[in-house]
């Protein structure tokens, strides 16, 4: 086995047949890059095949410190999966651990698609803090549209049928200036109603500059009621954010815009419309609110740390759990 350095087609045709999602694509290491980040597409190859890729984002600890973050990966190649996950891992982490040291990284943060096992590893696992949500919905498009309607909670059927009738207008693309100022004021009513955290204006204004993502956006006459930020990529369309207006809500906007992202991705040929996370625990409304399209509910193996260097991972534990207690 070797490391390679992968173009953008390798990684997203590799990814794509190998059940990876957009957060292991060449556009999201783009956007992650033009937020500053460093970042690297490595790929694993055997006897001239590629058999495992991973985009590493590496992000900044105190004094100067870093670890690298690997989003929903890395992808191993399905034959290759099960019998040599292992194998494949350990040797993306011997060779990973040589640059590790120059850059100065302190662990490696992964969150794998599938259930693994590593029993022999001379570096440490941690399990960690879920970055990405640990729990999804995934609709499978390959059905009639009476089908998906069938399928979903009569709630959810009643209200897109209620809001069909309330000459509501939808566009999606690439915003302007003005749609995306738009677009960030219902975001911020958002984070107020439902107590969530934002990301500062520009990281949405430079995801929504990448050629995977749309804006969807939902009207009543001029008003603007809903809107959602999803990625096209492979046979997936998912929804990454979203946001709604107090005015209005009878309408039943958001209910609308999401069906209507539902038919175009048909006609566009893709197979899965991801909702992209529920947790009842910590987001009750909008879960049920996902629950009620009818899909699948998935759960990701977790979030772990591979540890290059045992005594800053336990400065670094220490701090966050202080940090916690503030």
């Amino acid at each position: 086995m070797k490391l390679v350095d992968l173009n953008s087609q390798q990684l997203d045709d590799f990814v794509a047949t190998h059940g990876g999602d957009f957060l292991q694509s060449w556009e999201w290491s783009e956007f992650n890059a033009k937020l500053g980040s460093k970042v690297w597409r490595l790929g694993v190859e055997e006897k001239g095949e590629l058999i495992a890729t991973a985009i590493l984002i590496k992000k900044m600890l105190p004094f100067g410190l870093s670890y690298w973050y690997c989003p929903r990966g890395p992808i191993i190649n399905f034959e290759f999966r099960i019998s040599n996950f292992e194998k494949i891992f350990n040797f993306l982490m011997t060779e990973s651990e040589k640059l590790a040291k120059k850059e100065k990284i302190v662990f490696f943060r992964f969150e794998p698609t599938q259930e693994f096992s590593i029993q022999n590893s001379k570096f440490k696992i941690k399990n960690s803090v879920d970055i990405q949500p640990s729990k999804t919905i995934i609709l499978n498009l390959d059905k009639s549209e009476d089908e998906l309607l069938g399928a979903m909670h009569p709630k959810t059927r009643y209200n897109i049928k209620l809001a069909g009738k309330k000459n509501l207008s939808v566009k999606h693309g690439r915003p302007n200036e003005s749609e995306f100022a738009e677009f960030w004021r219902l975001m911020e009513v958002t984070k107020q109603r439902d107590k969530f955290s934002l990301h500062g204006r520009a990281y949405y204004q430079t995801m929504l500059s990448s050629p995977l993502m749309e804006l969807w956006q939902v009207f009543f006459e001029e008003h603007l009621l809903a809107a959602a930020v999803v990625a096209k990529f492979g046979d997936t369309v998912t929804y990454v954010h979203g946001a709604s207006a107090d005015a209005w809500r009878p309408l039943m906007a958001p209910y609308w815009l999401h069906w209507q992202i539902i038919k175009q991705a048909k006609a566009e040929g893709y197979k899965y419309y991801d909702l992209f996370g529920v947790d009842k625990a910590k987001w009750p409304g909008v879960t049920r609110f996902k629950e009620g399209w009818g899909g699948r509910q998935t759960a990701y193996p977790g979030t772990f740390d591979f540890v290059f260097n045992s005594l800053y991972y336990r400065i670094y534990q220490l701090a966050r759990r202080m940090r916690r207690r503030l």
